[in-house]
């Protein structure tokens, strides 16, 4: 249902409209009752007949050569892009005749070029060639360039991991997203061609081409015998544009959609997950990151805040910023130098990486090294069955991820790389899968690698974990080794420990904090200012302890609570408690609370 459009944006648009149409609307009156139309001249439709194959050769050139530039200028940056842009906008700007004039300095009869092809450059079909394609090129090209920018990146990404090369990838992914735009462009490059006058009045006033044959006849007749130049162009420009505009319904492409086959799945061939190691050192932009890490496990997560440098290591493993960025190896396999089409590593980017115009299967397929068996087996295990022929836009979130896994994982990758592949579903969603994919690991040995932000996802998908602060690794070990014994207070804020908080180290290895000594075993000096933690589920809470604490807040968790603590000198302390059929504290409640020495982790305060 339309929603009502009121004030006077709609009636400015109108006048627009109105003026657009009211000439079209008087010429069609003024064609209807004359009687002298000029569709009898000499030399009509031999001039519709030069525009239309002149147009046409024009519009050929352009796309051959203008969709790679278009490409270029999409994914390159720099001055030399800027002046290549503003070439390509400049026959916008200038006049056609000024184009023309330009064009006669280097084509003309007597310049070295024209001179070389014997002066058959200029008043010639080859003239109107010229000057066709100088005006029109734009309009493919600026088409082009902004479908090929509009392209998500990591589609690009996802396809070099599935094994296809830059020319592959050009065709099968670019170039078939950015059809219609390029269809568009290329017909708007057609009429821009057909109905150039000024520039090629100039360069190639013979053969005529219907612009000049109607300018012809104007200068000769006056407006009678120009009606029917006239109405061939505003013929053909309504079917060309109705053309550019046309879509297949949908549910007759569905239908013309060939269906996923039916194949037997094949399951995976049993292998040796490998544990990887790396030693990366590599710049983007500004940013450095330096890393390294020999796993002992082939499961492992990274764990880092936003802009930490996660993504970065993970597309340096897949090889996507290249050979250059440090060493990679894989069990005793060493990746370096070897391309990211030849790594057969699976890559599951961060939003989703489906390609807009496949269906579930194709996607799966989409692999050099995928088997249809092998992508039948994925689907039926990630729980896909009879959604083979949708499209991505017809499946949910949670859906439209786990073909991206089916895709990944059907070329059989000796290594899955998932970055932060959860983190845009809902909460049920993000659980179900986590769950999902910590069985594929268990049952089918998959070796990968998670980059996350969330400890929990991390601790439920790997064995160890490698800590990223500001592209460097702040600590290192096994998921329970991390978890118990933070390297410094900003991993213990990324593993997810709340009680952080500041203190001075007092004699016989306690620490005081806002009034209150508490026991840890610590060697640090007395008067060492320090940064402290303890997990929540350590803080024991109960009638017996050696320090007397307030409850400010109770959160219901459903399987324990959540407790805000605060000592009368001020300290305050989160604390978990299972829930039981016993009473639970309520705010104002006064509780004795008992902290484990061993529990509690100190560094100096300037760690972390």
């Amino acid at each position: 249902m339309s929603r009502r459009r009121s004030g006077p944006l709609p009636l400015l648009g109108a006048l627009l409209a109105l003026y657009l149409a009211v000439p079209l609307v008087a010429f069609l009156i003024r064609l209807a009752g004359s009687d002298n139309r000029g569709f009898g001249e000499s030399g009509l439709y031999d001039a519709a007949r030069t525009s239309a194959i002149s147009a046409t050769i024009s519009a050929s050139i352009v796309t051959l050569l203008g969709i790679p530039l278009a490409h270029w200028m999409a994914h390159s940056t720099g001055p030399l892009r800027r002046v290549v842009g503003v070439l390509v906008q400049l026959p916008l700007a200038l006049p056609p005749v000024m184009s023309g004039i330009v064009l006669v300095y280097v084509v003309g009869p007597y310049t070295w070029l024209g001179e070389r092809f014997g002066g058959r450059l200029t008043e010639s079909i080859a003239g109107v060639v010229i000057a066709q394609t100088f005006v029109a090129a734009p309009f493919l090209i600026i088409a082009a360039r902004s479908a090929f920018e509009a392209i998500d990146p990591q589609l690009e990404d996802v396809a070099a991991t599935l094994g296809h090369r830059p020319l592959a990838r050009f065709v099968r992914v670019d170039l078939r997203i950015a059809a219609p735009a390029i269809r568009a462009g290329l017909l708007l490059t057609w009429l821009r061609a057909l109905g150039e006058y000024g520039a090629t009045v100039l360069l190639a006033y013979h053969p005529y081409t219907l612009p000049v044959f109607t300018y012809v006849q104007f200068s000769s007749t006056g407006i009678p015998t120009t009606q029917a130049p006239t109405a061939i162009a505003l013929a053909v420009a309504a079917i060309v544009l109705l053309l550019a505009g046309f879509r297949v319904p949908r549910a007759l492409r569905d239908r013309m959609r060939r269906p996923a086959p039916s194949i037997e799945p094949t399951r995976p061939k049993a292998v040796d997950a490998r544990p990887v190691a790396f030693d990366i050192d590599t710049r983007v932009g500004s940013f450095h990151l330096q890393v390294a890490h020999t796993a002992r496990s082939p499961r492992i997560a990274v764990l880092g805040a936003s802009g930490a440098g996660k993504s970065v290591l993970l597309r340096s493993l897949a090889g996507l910023l290249g050979s250059g960025v440090g060493s990679v190896r894989l069990g005793d396999t060493e990746l370096n130098g070897t391309a990211v089409e030849d790594r057969r590593l699976g890559y599951v980017p961060q939003q989703h990486g489906l390609f807009p115009d496949r269906t579930a299967w194709e996607q799966a397929t989409f692999g050099v090294h995928s088997e249809p068996g092998l992508a039948a087996w994925w689907l039926h295990r990630l729980q896909l069955d009879g959604l083979q022929d949708r499209l991505p836009q017809q499946l949910s979130g949670g859906q439209r991820q786990r073909v991206v896994l089916a895709a990944a994982l059907a070329g059989s990758p000796r290594l899955l790389l998932l970055d932060e592949p959860f983190s845009a579903l809902d909460y049920p969603v993000r659980q179900e899968l986590t769950g999902l994919l910590r069985r594929l690991q268990q049952r089918d040995s998959l070796a990968t690698v998670l980059v996350t932000h969330d400890p929990t996802e991390a601790a439920m998908l790997a064995d160890e974990l490698v800590v990223i602060v500001d592209g460097r690794v702040a600590q290192a070990g096994t998921v329970r080794e991390v978890f118990d014994a933070p390297a410094s207070p900003a991993v213990a804020r990324l593993v997810g420990l709340m009680n952080v908080r500041t203190g001075v180290m007092a004699a016989g290895g306690a620490l005081e904090a806002c009034g209150v000594r508490v026991l840890t075993d610590s060697t640090l000096p007395a008067g060492t200012p320090v940064t402290w933690c303890v997990r929540p589920e350590r803080v024991v809470v109960g009638d017996t302890g050696g320090h007397e604490a307030t409850v400010t807040d109770v959160v219901d968790l459903g399987s324990q609570l959540l407790l805000e603590l605060q000592w009368s000198a001020g300290l305050d302390l989160q604390a978990h408690q299972l829930i039981s059929n016993g009473k639970r504290p309520r705010p104002g409640d006064t509780t004795r609370v008992h902290i484990d020495p061993a529990a509690i982790s100190v560094w100096p305060a300037q760690a972390g």
